[in-house]
């Protein structure tokens, strides 16, 4: 995993313009993610998140090619939890182990910060949901975001003991 720099921004906004479209066409309308894109995916957003919010960034690269991105927040509301705001692979890294690699890092990360506890929100109709419970996470609940726009993420939020 390469950390980002907020100065090397622009390389999680060009990988996520390659991956995070392909993630949700069959979930989300083509305006939504065109809206949930400039939101939380253009340069602007994310130096915001990695600045004022503190998520930390990484890439993923494999044979030195990005192939993923992560954010990760520490100490969210002060308390020893830890925030997986993004985590998304490149189809055809998907399923070769790739997203457990991430996790373990998202996790020993998150324990090396102190956190208890890892969780992060998912599209219901997401099938990454069955990839977090295999890999522990438990629904806490559901949550429906407004995002404006007449937008709404329906998610569930998931949470796992570390």
């Amino acid at each position: 995993m390469v950390p980002v720099s907020t100065a090397e921004i622009k390389r999680v906004s060009a990988l996520a313009q390659v991956i995070w479209p392909a993630s949700f066409k069959d979930i989300l309308s083509p305006g939504q993610i065109e809206y949930m894109m400039e939101m939380m995916y253009s340069e602007k957003s994310l130096k915001q998140q990695a600045g004022k919010k503190g998520h930390e960034f990484w890439i993923l690269e494999i044979n030195g090619s990005p192939s993923g991105y992560l954010a990760l927040e520490h100490h969210r509301d002060a308390s020893a939890r830890s925030k997986v705001h993004k985590i998304y692979l490149t189809h055809d890294s998907q399923g070769t182990g790739a997203g457990r690699f991430m996790m373990d890092f998202a996790s020993a990360e998150a324990k090396k910060n102190g956190s208890q506890t890892l969780y992060l929100n998912v599209n219901r109709y997401n099938k990454a949901v069955k990839f977090y419970e295999h890999y522990g996470f438990k629904i806490l609940k559901v949550e429906d975001i407004d995002i404006g726009n007449g937008y709404l993420m329906e998610d569930y939020v998931m949470e796992k003991q570390l």
